[in-house]
């Protein structure tokens, strides 16, 4: 009696155990990645934070979506990163100009958690009537909650665009 209530309890245990593990393994983790899709995604998340700039400001937009290990390469600097990074973007002031950028393109890693998006900016300085072009690269990395964050960005100045 003692082994057959002993085989039962085994019985049920290894069927909860059977049944929790497949439901945790159910998570969509498996589930085949549509790149295409993911980086229209990455596009439309870079256009997001373009209009962001616009409407909020630069310094409001960098810290909507800027990641706290981010890394900034800055002309004329060596890298600024992590807490540095964030402490950069709070101590900017961005009322002397308007900035605004273009993604041309996005490329994601197999696993649609990493990619990057380039393009061309546009600064207009207020006191300028001339505004100023440059190019520029911005490398995102999803979050566990699924939105993107930025974990470096770059940019280059001076480009002549017709």
């Amino acid at each position: 009696m003692k082994m057959s209530i002993h085989i039962h309890r085994v019985f049920w245990f290894t069927i909860i155990c059977s049944i929790f593990l497949t439901a945790c393994g159910t998570t969509g983790k498996n589930a085949p990645i549509n790149i295409e899709q993911e980086t229209i995604n990455l596009l439309k998340i870079d256009n997001e934070f373009a209009q962001a700039s616009m409407k909020k400001g630069l310094k409001n937009a960098y810290l909507d979506y800027i990641d706290s290990n981010a890394v900034l390469l800055r002309p004329n600097s060596l890298p600024i990163v992590d807490a540095e990074a964030v402490d950069y973007i709070v101590g900017l002031s961005d009322t002397a100009y308007d900035i605004s950028w273009k993604p041309t393109a996005a490329y994601l890693s197999n696993g649609a958690d990493l990619g990057y998006s380039y393009g061309v900016y546009e600064i207009n300085l207020h006191e300028q009537g001339k505004p100023v072009f440059g190019t520029y690269i911005t490398v995102w990395k999803k979050q566990a909650d699924g939105n993107w964050k930025f974990v470096l960005q770059s940019n280059n100045d001076g480009v002549s665009v017709p």
